[in-house]
């Protein structure tokens, strides 16, 4: 990351990258496939992140 940011935007911005990975393949399996996206799921670059 860059060095410019202050440190609770950093924080903010690594919570948002935690939020966007994929569902795990033992909850797929957990849910019989159901649940195969994570509807919060997030590209880094096309979608904004409002964190200031």
């Amino acid at each position: 990351m860059a060095a410019r940011k202050s440190s609770p935007r950093k924080i903010r911005l690594l919570k948002k990258t935690k939020q966007t990975k994929a569902v795990p393949a033992w909850i797929i399996l957990r849910t019989n496939k159901s649940v195969r996206t994570n509807p919060k799921r997030r590209a880094w670059r096309s979608t904004d992140v409002e964190v200031g």
